[in-house]
């Protein structure tokens, strides 16, 4: 099983809705699919692990995100 063809759904969205969410919020006017497809596989992995997994490693659910594509958004 390929990463770009599992279908996940977090709450009431799809994953693929809360990656566009994610930048729509941050105001900036891309199409994020090149670079969801990119950086799915590791998305996919984080939000696999339980919330006790990813505070192990620093992370909140809510910091997936910015984590995956924090060397695009880093000033």
């Amino acid at each position: 099983m390929h990463a770009d063809t599992v279908q996940l759904a977090i709450g009431r969205g799809s994953l693929k809705h809360k990656i566009d969410l994610y930048f729509a919020n941050l105001g900036l006017g891309l199409n994020p699919y090149g670079l969801r497809k990119a950086r799915m596989r590791e998305i996919v992995h984080l939000e696999m692990k339980s919330d006790d997994q990813l505070a192990r490693m620093g992370l909140s659910r809510e910091e997936i995100l910015p984590h995956v594509f924090r060397d695009l958004l880093s000033a």
